[in-house]
């Protein structure tokens, strides 16, 4: 099977954005039979010489891990995206590189793990960069990433969107390596293709050498271009559709135009991540499985982050529901996918032997939505886009009293409303 196409994730930055806050957006596009759950995990102490079993491997866990609110494949440890309660938030992207499966070892921690790892261990952008490399450095990545049997072969590298209400990071890596550049204004977009050239902030020790020794690059060629020399693919001028870089370059037009008059907001990126034409909506071979928006405000700012997440396959058929942390917040079971401990096909060994269900209750009901098209359809995407619009106004107010009273009860249980709401629409299709 040809490597899938897939996923994007997006971050617009001052001056192009509203209030001076910043905003970041995901789709993540994996099997199209593939749950993708929605968990909170709250912030937690560990005893010095503690283990964390992620996907694959055991690990030395931190002291103290942040509370996270994710959005991750059911059947494994680590996340596609998500947020910590300092203001992080991360995306990921698959990426083939000339060091794509050069680790030497069928499991280690793979991308998703990498985006767990960085939230629960880090309290700004930098630092969640910081631990995500040290990782990286120590174990690779390498390990089946997707569960349905026709990706098995399919590995990768990863690339990362790091983000706090202050910068954005963008995370390229390739085998054991990697490169960053800092972002402080504008727009930025990556998808399933090495972006940064020679102008990285940050790389890697012993990345010139490893060129070197590979026989990628010389000195006398000018500064290393991580993209050139450790990608796989030449950027084209005409990128034909449905391709890396025709989405990489179509969302960036869209991100471009939506902020150029200084007002792009979490709306603006709900429609980014709906976009068809574009192929950021993906609904092919790869399907847009979960969504996250979040809304950062600026560091001087007293409202709270905001994180929007769909929980449901194609954004486009899809309720964005608001999450905010608090002391207690609680999202309910109702996008929890079941939990088969020890007897999960994924960690038993041989793994992946036998099929689970692992859909959740909100999954479930809203597969049952029918296909565009006819009038009960209408009627159930018109009640979902009515949901949405009111819960957009609906946490405004919220936050509104939140600052005025000082009360966190509203805040707590609006995600499990909405999705409450959601389902019910579901039900009286």
């Amino acid at each position: 099977m040809l490597a899938p196409n897939s996923c994007d994730t997006f971050i617009a930055l001052p001056p192009a954005t509203r209030d001076g806050a910043i905003v970041f957006g995901k789709n993540s596009d994996r099997p199209g039979d593939e749950v993708q759950e929605v968990v909170y995990l709250p912030a937690k102490d560990y005893q010095p010489g503690s283990n964390v079993k992620c996907t694959y491997i055991e690990i030395p866990q931190a002291v103290h891990i942040h509370a996270v609110i994710l959005s991750k494949p059911a059947w494994m440890w680590g996340a596609e995206m998500g947020a910590n309660e300092r203001g992080v938030v991360i995306g990921n992207e698959a990426v083939w590189t000339k060091l794509t499966g050069s680790d030497g070892t069928s499991e280690s921690l793979i991308g998703m793990d990498y985006v767990r790892l960085g939230l629960e261990r880090g309290r700004t952008a930098r630092e969640a960069l910081d631990s995500i490399t040290t990782l990286l450095s120590q174990y690779g990545q390498a390990g089946r990433c997707f569960e349905n049997p026709d990706w098995a072969s399919i590995v990768y590298c990863n690339s990362y969107i790091i983000a706090d209400s202050s910068e954005g990071w963008v995370l390229e890596t390739a085998g054991r390596h990697w490169a960053a550049k800092r972002f402080t204004n504008g727009v930025m977009n990556i998808s399933n293709m090495l972006t940064l050239g020679s102008d990285a902030d940050l790389t890697s020790p012993g990345l010139q050498e490893c060129a070197i020794e590979m026989g990628l690059w010389e000195p006398g060629q000018g500064p290393l271009n991580f993209g050139k020399v450790f990608g796989t693919s030449s950027p084209v001028v005409r990128p034909l559709k449905g391709t890396a870089q025709y989405r990489l370059t179509e969302g960036r037009k869209l991100l471009e135009k939506l902020s150029a008059d200084g007002t792009f907001d979490a709306s603006s990126m709900f429609s980014i991540l709906r976009d068809d034409d574009s192929g950021v909506c993906c609904t092919g071979s790869s399907v847009s499985v979960g969504s996250q928006v979040s809304l950062l405000p600026p560091p001087s700012s007293s409202l709270p982050h905001i994180h929007w997440f769909t929980a449901t396959p194609n954004p486009a058929r899809s309720v964005f529901k608001p999450f905010v942390f608090t002391p207690s917040p609680t999202i309910g079971d109702s996008v929890t996918s079941p939990c088969f401990d020890e007897a999960d096909p994924a960690r038993k060994k041989p793994r992946f032997q036998s099929v689970v269900d692992r859909s959740h209750q909100l999954y479930a009901l809203h597969a049952g939505v029918p296909p565009i098209g006819g009038l009960p359809d209408v009627d159930v995407i018109g009640a979902m886009v009515k949901l949405e619009k009111r819960f957009v106004e609906e946490v405004k107010k919220r936050v509104e009293r939140f600052v005025k009273e000082g009360s966190d009860v509203e805040l707590a249980s609006v995600f499990k409303e909405t999705v409450e709401e959601e389902m019910n629409i579901y039900s009286h299709k």
